[in-house]
């Protein structure tokens, strides 16, 4: 039979062991004390985190890393936002974790951006002390010289002096410590968990995985001779013998057991990024069919504006959601900055509106994320930064301003809300001419409900020369931004010439 064109383009090579994933959906959700082998320090820790139970996911993960006929090998996870993800890889590794005799680092998790790094780290903050354990930050939020102290007992020629089992980073000062840290090593790593896989894979950091997986199995490149005579190349006298497996289908190959575990939202299924991984015997968890899945209980709606008055459009739904929390996306950074300025122009407004944006100081987001969390604000105007990960308890609605381009950015901003099985609903701001567009791209998620939420015209009409008057101040204020950029530059050029 002859392929189409058409069918040509679509037909994407999937590698073979992403042909037959096991479906994280059929397993049910469990309460911790029916699940199998769980530390009764962790059950207690879990209770005070006020988790009772655990999700099919968190299960799923379980079930293959510590559960009755549990297999060594690598995991993907592909599993929507807010399913539990975070947790269903950080109980593991404290569990497995919790038995090591000699403090030094074996797991390490990387994360693409500050924000969700910090936010992790707490989740495992909350079960590691339990156990005995303890967890290490390094993303720049504070100094390198605060991290070294933090991470390596004192900088000594000697590898392995870790102060911590766990470390959660970004992968830029990840990479610092590894070029720069006296004492910071990676020869005892036994997890290696890369959350956000795809865009990590997308973006380079400064090559850091093939810097990882270099360091982590330096010693892995003989040709196995025997696992007992197989040690890490330690400076110090802390040795690590690293536990070995045999694959299934590899003619009884040994292979040395750094556990790696990709998730993402939207896993790349390009063979080529995944080889990057170098994944030995994956396991490919998603849920259901679909590469593409939106959260069970979201419900997306479309509002179709009329161009000049898209604001208002927004502003007239923001009050129609009254105090509910809210989160507003857009294009860029500059919109997300230019749309809330012109917001909080609206000053008669109850509703206390902030920007969250990657230009903002990372001081500036925490203490904004935090005043957002408690209630104290409603409504968070952001850029993609606060797509990925980020989980703000009791979001009800995600808010499209501006159409995103891809599925995977609707999937990741829409997953803000409707998480760990609650309602949300997600609205876009449409123009007419990109009605047909969104119907497409939620087709992709197999998604074909998205009914119109109607902006009464006459209360677009009752803001019209609020309108007006707000513009004015949004252009005074642009200008205001620019002269004063221009004051700091000449500032900075004339102190150059001094210098000169």
């Amino acid at each position: 039979m002859e392929v189409t064109t058409e069918q040509k383009k679509t037909r994407v090579s999937v590698l073979p062991w992403m042909r037959n994933p096991v479906d994280n959906s059929l397993y049910e959700e469990c309460l911790l004390n029916c699940l199998p082998f769980l530390d009764p320090r962790l059950e207690a820790a879990l209770c005070n985190m006020g988790i009772t139970s655990l999700f099919p996911v968190q299960v799923a993960v379980w079930q293959e890393t510590i559960g009755p006929g549990s297999f060594e090998r690598d995991l993907c996870i592909n599993s929507p936002t807010g399913s539990g993800k975070t947790l269903a890889y950080a109980l593991p590794i404290v569990q497995t974790l919790s038995t090591r005799a000699i403090k030094c680092l074996r797991a390490l998790v990387v994360l693409p951006t500050r924000d969700l790094a910090v936010q992790v780290k707490e989740v495992f903050a909350s079960l590691a002390p339990a156990v005995g354990l303890s967890v290490g930050l390094a993303v720049g939020q504070s100094s390198i010289a605060d991290e070294i102290a933090d991470l390596v007992k004192k900088p000594t020629p000697e590898a392995g002096l870790s102060s911590v089992d766990i470390l959660v980073a970004t992968p830029g000062r990840l990479m610092d410590h590894i070029y720069n840290t006296k004492g910071f090593t990676l020869d005892h790593l036994c997890y290696l968990v890369v959350d956000e896989t795809d865009r990590l894979l997308r973006e380079a950091y400064q090559s850091w995985l093939p810097t990882v997986l270099q360091l982590a199995q330096a010693h892995n490149h003989s040709l196995y001779p025997d696992a007992s005579s197989i040690l890490s190349p330690t400076v110090g006298p802390l040795k690590t013998i690293r536990r070995f497996g045999v694959e299934r289908g590899f003619k009884a190959k040994p292979y040395p057991r750094l556990m790696k575990m990709v998730l993402s939202a939207t896993l790349t299924q390009d063979p080529s990024k995944l080889a990057q991984l170098d994944l030995h015997h994956p396991l490919f968890l998603t849920t259901g069919p679909r590469r593409y899945q939106l959260p069970e209980q979201l419900k997306s709606l479309k509002v179709i504006c009329e161009p000049k008055f898209k604001p208002l459009y927004l502003l007239v739904l923001l009050e129609t959601l009254q105090r509910d929390k809210c989160l507003v996306f857009t294009s860029s950074v500059e919109s997300t900055h230019r749309l809330c300025t012109l917001l909080n122009f609206f000053s008669d407004r109850q509703i206390k509106i902030r920007e969250y944006s990657r230009l903002q100081r990372q001081t500036i987001r925490s203490k904004t994320l935090r005043a957002f969390r408690s209630g104290e604000i409603q409504v968070l105007v952001s850029s993609d930064a606060m797509t990925r990960g980020m989980d703000v308890e009791g979001v009800k609605n995600v808010i499209n301003y501006d159409m995103p381009a891809y599925i995977k950015t609707y999937i990741h901003r829409a997953g803000r809300t409707a998480r760990a099985g609650q309602t949300g609903s997600c609205f876009t701001l449409l123009l007419k001419d990109e009605v047909k567009r969104l119907k497409k791209l939620l087709l992709k998620a197999d998604s074909n409900s998205c009914p119109v939420y109607s902006i009464p015209s006459e209360s677009i009409d009752s803001l019209r020369s609020l309108y007006t008057t707000a513009l004015k101040k949004l252009k005074d204020s642009v200008e205001s931004e620019k002269h004063r950029k221009r004051k700091v530059s000449t500032k900075h050029s004339i102190k150059k010439e001094k210098c000169a």
